[in-house]
């Protein structure tokens, strides 16, 4: 049996929205198991995110520090956003969400890995970049950052240091863990694994 995950299309019997949100909604979906009988489940609907593994030329990760009220703390993360604006490819909400966040461009892009960010409690699905060749975005061209974006810190780490902080426990934002052992691994196989920043995507 292959261990490639497969999706599955269950019928759903009853379906019903309990709160629709500004940016995700909490449904209620009863699902029919067949032998299993039928089950209802209450999870998150989400329009899903990317984020980017920004790395230098010294193979150096941009972090950036960003405010996360539901875990009240401040979290080294890397570059993303969400989903949410139709139409749009995956690699172009990250190149934006590069520049708004960092001002920062690239020249190179590949997709890094894919994850469901918490598949028993939501469906999103989330796709992590790997972004190299980096310059700044002119000064006049910059985005303008509001709330929890306004006076972010961006540092550099050492590739071998960021996968240190994952591993001593130090960071936790699951983009950032994710990406950048995925970064990590890459790298020590000569940057074989990567996909093309088309490749198709698991929504």
């Amino acid at each position: 049996m292959s261990l490639a995950d497969e999706k599955a299309t269950l019928p759903v019997t009853d379906e019903r929205v309990l709160h629709k949100g500004r940016v995700f909604d909490l449904v209620s979906e009863t699902v029919d198991l067949g032998e299993g009988g039928t089950v209802t489940r209450e999870f998150i609907r989400h329009p899903g995110a990317v984020a980017v593994v920004a790395l230098d030329e010294q193979d150096r990760v941009l972090m950036i520090r960003q405010y996360r009220h539901p875990v009240r703390s401040y979290l080294w993360e890397i570059p993303a956003g969400l989903l949410d604006i139709a139409g749009e490819a995956l690699v172009d909400t990250a190149r934006r969400e590069l520049s708004e966040e960092t001002d920062l461009v690239a020249e190179e892009w590949h997709t890094l890995v894919d994850y469901y960010t918490t598949p028993g409690s939501s469906d999103e699905a989330l796709r992590v970049f790997l972004a190299r060749g980096l310059s700044e975005v002119p000064e006049a061209d910059r985005h303008e950052r509001h709330g929890e974006e306004l006076g972010m810190l961006v540092e550099y780490a050492p590739l071998a240091e960021a996968v240190a902080l994952v591993q001593s426990g130090a960071v936790h934002n699951p983009s950032a863990v994710v990406g950048i052992l995925a970064a990590h691994a890459a790298h020590a196989d000569g940057w074989a694994p990567l996909r093309p920043a088309d490749a198709p995507w698991v929504r």
